[in-house]
């Protein structure tokens, strides 16, 4: 299964969303928030994840797509 984390903008940040964490990462800045979202991404990857990190402009426009393949032998169908 792929996982997918979002970052997005909101009125006064960017939050960063993933389905197995029930509270959204706030960050104030979209820098920040980018690479906290390529951090979680290179952990789930080291722990034989696939994941896949979409982040949102403030104007709702895709900016930017990154794939973290899963590594090592726990790597299911990479």
């Amino acid at each position: 299964m792929l996982n997918v984390i979002s970052v997005q903008p909101l009125a006064d940040g960017w939050a960063v969303t993933h389905p197995q964490i029930a509270v959204p990462q706030v960050f104030l800045s979209g820098a920040k928030a980018e690479a906290a979202a390529l951090s979680m991404g290179s952990r789930l990857a080291r722990e034989g994840q696939t994941t896949e990190i979409v982040i949102y402009l403030r104007d709702g426009v895709l900016g930017g797509r990154f794939i973290c393949r899963a590594e090592g032998a726990n790597a299911a169908g990479s």
